[in-house]
């Protein structure tokens, strides 16, 4: 009972806020539509790493760093914000014959599973939600089994979620559909990571709660 009391609140504001379209989202399913099936789902692999790094930081003390340090807080948000931004303009200027190979120069080095990760390592909103509802559900007398099972859950939660994306979003019917219009897609996927950081930037202020 005590398990379930401690689960069910964190995952139920988790589990929303991971389905809900964000930079991990548009991550995934850019890499399936115009890179295949694989390179999706190594994507939401590097995807499901970063929320479990996360969560583990937040396990470990990172909201009570935050609250603490509230500079440090916006400093995060700004440099998250301010990479999603500049990706997404990789994203934009990518040439139609390079595409995705282009874009992912620099730090991600085409590999879809180092992009999936960096793109949750630099969303602020997950150290946000990580900060402020995983680690309150934490107290001294917490089971190091239980939050080992937490962070476990977090990454079985995003390979999950994001493995439907993937083999949805690369699966024939909608690969043929959009075939032609992979470079578009990049443009997209570029503008809304362009529109998510510039409002991470323009939330950066906002404190984190104890």
């Amino acid at each position: 009972m005590e398990t379930l009391a401690v689960l069910l609140p964190v995952f139920g504001v988790f589990i929303p806020a991971l389905i809900l379209p964000g930079p991990d989202f548009v991550g995934v399913v850019r890499s399936s539509m115009t890179r295949g099936t694989r390179a999706g789902l190594l994507t939401t692999v590097g995807v499901s790493v970063g929320l479990g790094f996360y969560a583990t930081l937040s396990l470990l003390g990172l909201s009570a760093v935050l609250v603490k340090f509230q500079w440090l807080t916006w400093a995060v948000r700004v440099l998250g914000g301010c990479y999603l931004a500049y990706l997404g303009l990789r994203l934009l200027m990518a040439k139609p014959a390079a595409g995705a190979e282009e874009a992912a120069q620099g730090l991600v080095r085409g590999n879809p599973l180092v992009f999936g990760f960096l793109v949750t390592l630099t969303n602020p909103k997950a150290i946000v939600l990580f900060a402020s509802v995983f680690a309150t559900a934490v107290t001294a007398t917490t089971s190091v089994w239980l939050m080992a099972l937490m962070i476990a859950l977090v990454m079985l939660s995003g390979l999950v979620w994001y493995s439907i994306v993937s083999l949805f979003m690369s699966s024939a019917p909608v690969m043929r559909r959009f075939q032609h219009a992979r470079h578009w897609i990049e443009r997209v996927a570029g503008a809304s990571f362009i529109l998510i950081g510039g409002r991470i930037i323009a939330d950066a202020r906002t404190p984190v709660s104890p």
